[in-house]
């Protein structure tokens, strides 16, 4: 009697299936912090709040989906870095050491972990179906919001309440929208290229 073969432990993510892991692994943690840098500037104010609503959770989450966990936080390490040394890659072009310990510097900080939920969930597959991707990224950006709200409570001198109000709320539609488009993408993508293959690098 035939049995099914045992799922590998650690599946690849997209980013495997491009050859040549050490110059592959390089351009891609770069293009993860340049998608992030792009999509930043996709900004629109938020009325009362220092924070706005951009495209960044956007590049974290599909780019953290993409690559897995290590390559996914090392590219949201490097935007973090390359901004805070000067390259105007923060939304609306800002940059600087100071947006890092300010107001919104939480959630910069907070890709980081959100990049690494997602990537060892993609590890397990989650990103391969829009069932379970959508629920993933949700959680990816709650993360995001878990860092950057009491930290913007903090450095804006806000009480918990305004916090929420000027940190969390105004972002929940947009958040919604941005999970559902990454998660019919990578289900797409994953379409088009197949399952994948065992031996992930990362």
């Amino acid at each position: 009697m035939a049995t099914a073969a045992p799922m590998p432990l650690r599946l690849p993510v997209l980013a495997d299936v491009v050859p040549g892991a050490r110059v592959r692994d390089a351009v891609l943690v770069t293009g993860a912090a340049l998608l992030t840098a792009v999509l930043a500037q996709v900004s629109v104010p938020v009325a009362g709040s220092p924070v706005p609503i951009t495209g960044q959770t956007l590049a974290v989450v599909l780019t953290a989906a993409a690559l897995g966990p290590a390559r996914g936080v090392a590219g949201q390490a490097l935007y973090v870095l390359l901004g805070a040394v000067g390259l105007p890659f923060y939304s609306d072009a800002s940059s600087g050491f100071d947006v890092v310990v300010g107001a919104t510097g939480g959630y910069l900080l907070g890709f980081l972990p959100a990049a690494l939920l997602i990537g060892l969930a993609a590890r397990q597959g989650h990103d391969r179906r829009v069932t379970r991707a959508l629920p993933l990224f949700l959680a990816g950006q709650l993360v995001i919001f878990a860092v950057g709200v009491p930290w913007l409570a903090v450095a804006a001198g806000l009480s918990p309440a305004q916090a929420l109000d000027a940190g969390f709320y105004p972002f929940i539609v947009g958040g919604v929208v941005k999970a559902a488009i990454a998660g019919l993408l990578l289900p797409a993508a994953w379409r088009l290229v197949g399952t994948g293959r065992p031996g992930a690098s990362d």
